[in-house]
This record gives C-alpha cells, structure tokens and sequence, in this order.
C-alpha cells in the first residue's frame, strides 16, 4: 500500500459540527487555492472478477481553527510536499509520516452553509452559499 498513494484534487470540504443541529460548514484556504488532499488508491475485483478503483483521504485530528466544529479533519498537503507524497521511490515510514504531520494545511476560511448540502442530488453554488448559523 505505500506505493498506492494518491494527491486528490479539491477547493473546499465540508464537515458537520457534531450537536443537535448538525449544522454543515464549508472550509476553504484561506488564499483561495485549490489543493490536494493526503490519499491513497487501489484497485480490487469484484465478485464477477471486474475491476473495481477506490480511494480513501487520510485524516488527521482537527487543528485549532477546526476543533469546535469536528475532531478530525482531511490531510491538506501543503504544495512543497505534493511532489514527495506522490514519490514512489519514497518508501521510508519516517519521511512518509513527516509529510503527513508536517507537510499539511491549517490556514481557513470556515462559513456556515445551507443543509441543502446534505442531499447527493444537490450539485451546485447554493451548496457553498453561507448562511447565517
């Protein structure tokens, strides 16, 4: 698996602060960049010996502007660390865990937005619309 690793390609995430209400917030750099995601792919057959591609982001715990929301939260790779996250010839544990560690985001724009995100037949700008929580 550690050849298996993966850069997924984003500009926001959302995380649900974990009460009552479970209000929904979109979280974005603060420079407004797109970024990569820490991951890992791989391929497996299916019953019917089909090949079937899945991907996993690696999470961390949450950092301080997060924390209040949820306890955990995706690796954002810090563009420096991209290219050595992707590196197949890096296969060192250490090194490998210092990019996760180290090598991540923690500078956001955090706005609270509609639950009309909740539903997957929802794709479009009314989904990252902030709202008043």
């Amino acid at each position: 698996m550690i050849r298996k690793r993966c850069a997924i390609l984003a500009d926001g995430f959302y995380e649900w602060k974990k009460d009552t209400n479970k209000q929904p917030y979109y979280i974005t750099l603060t420079s407004g960049s797109t970024f990569a995601f820490a991951g890992l792919w791989d391929t497996w057959k299916s019953l019917k010996g089909e090949p079937y591609h899945s991907c996993t982001i690696i999470t961390t715990e949450a950092c301080r502007q997060i924390i209040d929301i949820h306890d955990r939260m995706p690796i954002i790779l810090k563009p420096d660390y991209v290219d050595a996250w992707l590196d197949t010839e890096n296969e060192e544990p250490v090194s490998l865990e210092s990019i996760l560690r180290e090598g991540h985001e923690e500078d956001f724009n955090i706005r609270p937005v509609s639950k009309y995100v909740n539903s997957p037949r929802n794709n479009d700008e009314k989904c990252i619309e902030e709202v008043q929580s």
